[in-house]
């Protein structure tokens, strides 16, 4: 794989404003991210959800052999699947669920009111449980608009749940926030303030010494934005890059293959 592709996702109703995609390829060893845009600027794409995740979902399938990194949970835990595969899971998944708010209570009744982690969550120290209260609409939105149409069409190949194939891109789980505390650079970097905008330029620079460069004037695009989407775009895209030899080896525990990893 030579191109590796980062998405910073949202589940909201103006989620063309809020999604980030970082698109860069393998050069010399090297990371060059050549673009960093908003979902609203994908080719017939749109500010209001179904309009840009349509978009992302051809973006995504006209993507060749690359590798992208989606910052949403690709799975819920075990116990929720009901002893189904995960392709399964998938397939039904609208029709098990209509609604991010049906979704959400449906995972608290089966919880007896508790918010479950998956083991790779445990593992990666991601934030959240998959249908906690600031996560659940990305989760719902992501899995129901974008991964499982894909899936039916057998357009991707979603690791580890999915065998690789070639020829189509490879779709990996991916938290900046786990990346950043690995690599022990996190610090409040979301916000307007001068000290938010510093952080941003550490993360930036950090990565540069790990290797990633940012093509033409993609630093301060990336560093103007004060939520931090756009870095954590990049963030996505490097932390593909970073997982791609993984792909040769399968998990050794078939959990995985139902609750899916989160690369970081």
């Amino acid at each position: 794989m030579q191109r590796f592709i980062g998405v910073d996702f949202s589940g909201g109703v103006n989620a063309g404003r809020k999604i980030w995609i970082a698109n860069g390829r393998s050069v010399n060893d090297v990371l060059l991210i050549e673009t960093c845009l908003q979902g609203e600027a994908l080719p017939d794409s749109a500010r209001e959800r179904t309009g840009c995740l349509a978009a992302l979902r051809t973006f995504i399938r006209s993507a060749g052999d690359a590798l992208i990194g989606l910052d949403f949970p690709l799975s819920l835990p075990a116990d929720f699947l009901n002893g189904q595969t995960w392709l399964h899971f998938i397939r039904s998944f609208s029709d098990r669920y209509t609604t991010p708010q049906d979704f959400r209570q449906a995972c608290l009744r089966a919880a007896d009111g508790r918010e479950l982690k998956r083991r790779t969550d445990i593992e990666t120290k991601t934030p959240f449980s998959p249908y906690n209260l600031r996560l659940y609409r990305q989760t719902y939105y992501g899995l129901r608009d974008v991964i499982a149409p894909l899936v039916r069409e057998r357009s991707v190949c979603v690791w580890p749940m999915q065998h690789c194939r070639s020829g189509v891109p490879h779709l990996i789980e991916i938290c900046p926030a786990s990346t950043l505390k690995q690599m022990n650079w996190y610090r409040p970097y979301k916000g307007r303030s001068i000290e938010q905008r510093a952080a941003r330029l550490l993360i930036v620079r950090a990565l540069q010494r790990e290797g990633v460069q940012l093509a033409g004037q993609l630093k301060p695009i990336v560093l103007a934005d004060p939520e931090g989407d756009a870095l954590d775009s990049v963030l996505a895209a490097w932390t593909a890059y970073r997982a791609r030899a993984q792909l040769d080896r399968a998990p050794d525990d078939p959990l995985y293959r139902r609750e899916g990893c989160v690369f970081v």
